[in-house]
């Protein structure tokens, strides 16, 4: 027979009681505690250190990541030694701990050197203050020949200074600082030819671009006196001008009154011709006329002299036989 109850304490008890139970806690000493499994430390261990591995390398990873931009070089050294270059932009990485990176410029860069005093073909001294537009061409060569770029910068300003020196003390100071003069342009343009020409070979891997001056001040010492002697020689070139003004136009006055001189004389001399071939001619015309009829000839050469001889106020008294007062009465034979 099966047992209904079979299993079930509690059921059992409540049924046997009327239902009334009453629950029976055990006390604390009398509870079976389940037992904890032993913790093995060298799999905590190897999670640890495998994590800690993980997050190192990747730190490490993420340091020795660098990026090549476009305007830009870079050179990746190993004990100092140089391995390669890169121009590509782009993200590269380098060994770690033993490999290091610098950065060279691409584009153009600007600049400006310390002033300098020089002295000018007349004499003066001067303060010029420059600048020099320049770029890399060859980073291998910076880096064999200079080294670092603060050396190749020092060569080059060191030429640049040394063969402005020279090129400037050929000039006037007129004629350096007057910002139009083509003397001076000249010089920018062969200041640049020539500290190319000094830093190919040398293999510094730069090329200068433009040499420009900025400012030419006086020292303040001698500002000035060089000021009151230019102004004098200003003066004096301004009497020089004028004299020379003067004087050439004395010369233009005499040559264009001996050309006035000239022309008037011509213009008499030709009238004086054209004169005397027409009195011939008029002569010719009268000896023509006259030897065809010599009582007319004889009648106008009396009229002509009554034309030279009778004014407005000349009394003639003639007697009345006269052939003058017959020609006046009308009287002609």
């Amino acid at each position: 027979m099966t047992n209904k109850y079979d299993g079930d304490l509690e059921k059992f008890l409540k049924k046997l009681l009327g239902g009334q139970t009453k629950t029976v806690h055990p006390q604390n000493d009398d509870v079976i505690k389940p037992m904890k499994k032993p913790v093995n430390k060298n799999k905590v261990f190897a999670i640890t250190f495998i994590l800690t591995a993980f997050f190192a390398f990747l730190i490490i990873a993420i340091a020795n990541v660098y990026v090549v931009k476009e305007n830009e070089y870079k050179i990746v050294r190993q004990f100092g030694e140089v391995m390669r270059f890169e121009d590509e932009p782009g993200l590269k990485m380098k060994v770690p701990f033993i490999q290091s990176v610098t950065t060279l410029p691409k584009s153009l860069q600007t600049y400006s050197m310390t002033e300098e005093e020089i002295n000018t073909l007349d004499k003066k001294r001067i303060i010029i203050d420059n600048y020099a537009v320049w770029r890399v061409t060859d980073p291998k060569k910076l880096i064999s020949n200079a080294g670092t770029l603060d050396n190749a910068q020092s060569r080059m300003e060191e030429f640049i200074y040394s063969v402005l020196r020279a090129e400037l003390g050929k000039l006037d100071y007129g004629e350096i600082i007057n910002d139009g003069s083509s003397a001076r342009g000249n010089v920018n343009e062969r200041v640049t030819l020539m500290v190319n020409e000094l830093l190919m070979q040398d293999n510094y891997g730069i090329e200068v671009v433009d040499v420009r001056i900025r400012r030419t001040d006086l020292p303040s010492d001698n500002e000035q006196a060089v000021y009151r002697r230019m102004i004098s020689e200003r003066e004096s070139q301004s009497q020089f001008y004028l004299s020379e003004g003067d004087a050439h136009k004395r010369r233009e006055e005499a040559i264009t009154n001996q050309e006035v001189q000239e022309k008037l004389a011509g213009a008499k001399r030709q009238a004086a011709e054209i004169i005397a071939e027409g009195e011939a001619e008029a002569a010719r015309i009268y000896n023509d006329a006259f030897s065809k009829d010599p009582e007319f000839y004889s009648l106008y050469r009396t009229l002509e002299s009554y034309k030279k001889t009778i004014g407005e106020d000349t009394m003639i008294i003639l007697p009345s036989d006269s052939p003058y007062a017959k020609l006046l009465q009308g009287y002609i034979e």
